[in-house]
């Protein structure tokens, strides 16, 4: 058996909306997914030889639905609830056409889990993400990750129907859960835009459906300041991604990328989102990314860049939602403003945070290359380079150490 490419990108897209239908059927989370993974391994076997059928995600349905009536069947003479099951049936037609996944979003952002537990098991769960990249997402072991979700799943399994849609009157209960459902569809989005390990730089397939279902998001709540700024800000992030990387997948730093490649249109639209959140004070962090992004987006050139304003952006993203990346990169605003020196310094006070992170060195070797310093320089970058599990990272990285010691003999790692 040989799965192609191809086959695996339409198998991981439709995978959380076969999930979503499930869970609305039968309410059951932990069945659901087990039954999912039996319909996508039996997909994975048979397509390549039998052909993708016409409506792919319809047959994972019906696949998964055999499969999860059959775990029904078995508890009726326990708990005596397959007739329930089968009321909640909805016909094959409605199964198919109705996309489930923004909906199965908010539903494992289940109030009675704290916010990093929901956001960690709705990125697992739904996202497509790995345990290892979520890790990574929030700067914890593996091993820490994974009991988080474990709990986060037997908490949700402890509850009466964790997954029933709020009654009537009860409509709020979906804008308790909008920050975390935000916060789920910026990691995949950032996992999309620079993947984490791998071969590739970027993972279209994460990328593109968190502005889909961001801009399902933000159909609904077209006011809501932090829902435009969060699809701005993917908006004009994902414009450059055409110049990211080279004729080989070769990363290039945004400084070094050709311009005329951006995509103007997204832009244009990135901007006037962001423009329009202002109307409602510039009071979250989405707000502040996208006001961020916009400035690089109107750059023509890396030198016309308002560094400045850049900093003082960060400066209030600092103070709405601190983090040592947050950190880091206004140190990088500080460099440019300021000088590496200073950027440096600042950088150095996340160095114990961030002391396995590949991005403090990575920083710290281009502000020493600022700075002249091109052993240290050197140093930091491969450092760094031993510290990513991005190829596309790695390869830059030390191809930007070897460049160094090329050209300044004195330079050695």
């Amino acid at each position: 058996m040989h799965v192609t490419e191809s086959t695996e990108d339409l198998l991981r897209t439709l995978a959380p909306q076969v999930l979503g239908t499930l869970v609305h059927r039968f309410g059951d989370f932990d069945t659901a997914e087990d039954a999912l993974q039996e319909a996508l391994l039996a997909a994975a076997t048979r397509w390549p030889e039998d052909g993708v059928p016409q409506n792919p995600r319809g047959w994972l349905i019906q696949v998964a639905q055999r499969r999860m009536a059959d775990a029904v069947r078995a508890e009726v003479a326990r708990r005596r609830r397959e007739h329930t099951v089968f009321d909640r049936e909805v016909s094959d037609t409605e199964a198919v056409d109705r996309d489930d996944t923004l909906s199965l979003y908010f539903l494992c952002c289940h109030p009675a889990l704290s916010t990093a537990s929901s956001v960690a098991l709705t990125l697992r769960a739904v996202g497509g993400l790995t345990t290892a990249e979520i890790a990574r997402a929030f700067l914890l072991p593996e091993a820490t990750m994974a009991q988080r979700i474990a709990r986060a799943k037997k908490r949700l399994g402890a509850l009466e129907r964790p997954f029933a849609e709020p009654s009537s009157g009860e409509e709020n209960r979906w804008r308790d859960r909008l920050d975390p459902v935000l916060r789920v569809l910026y990691l995949i989005f950032t996992e999309g835009h620079t993947s984490s390990t791998g071969p590739d730089l970027h993972r279209t397939d994460l990328s593109g459906e968190a502005i889909r279902l961001t801009r399902a998001v933000h159909r609904l709540l077209p006011d809501d300041p932090e829902v435009g700024g969060l699809l701005a800000l993917m908006l004009l992030t994902d414009a450059r991604r055409a110049a990211r990387t080279g004729a080989h997948g070769e990363l290039i730093p945004l400084a070094e990328q050709d311009r005329r490649l951006w995509d103007r249109a997204l832009i244009t639209e990135g901007v006037r989102l962001a423009t329009a959140t202002l109307a409602h004070g510039l009071h979250g962090p989405y707000q502040v990314q996208a006001a961020i992004a916009a400035l690089h987006g109107q750059a023509t050139r890396a030198e016309d860049t308002d560094w400045p304003s850049i900093l003082r952006l960060y400066e209030v993203l600092e103070r709405l939602a601190g983090s040592p990346l947050v950190t880091l990169n206004r140190a990088v605003a500080v460099a440019m403003t300021h000088g590496p020196d200073a950027g440096l310094a600042l950088a150095d006070t996340v160095a114990a945070d961030l002391a396995d992170n590949h991005r403090l060195d990575a920083v710290r070797g281009h502000l020493h290359e600022m700075a002249g310093d091109h052993t240290a320089a050197s140093t930091a970058y491969t450092r760094a380079a031993a510290r990513t599990t991005s190829t596309p990272e790695r390869d830059y990285l030390t191809l930007r150490a070897a460049r160094l010691r090329a050209e300044h003999p004195g330079a050695t790692a």
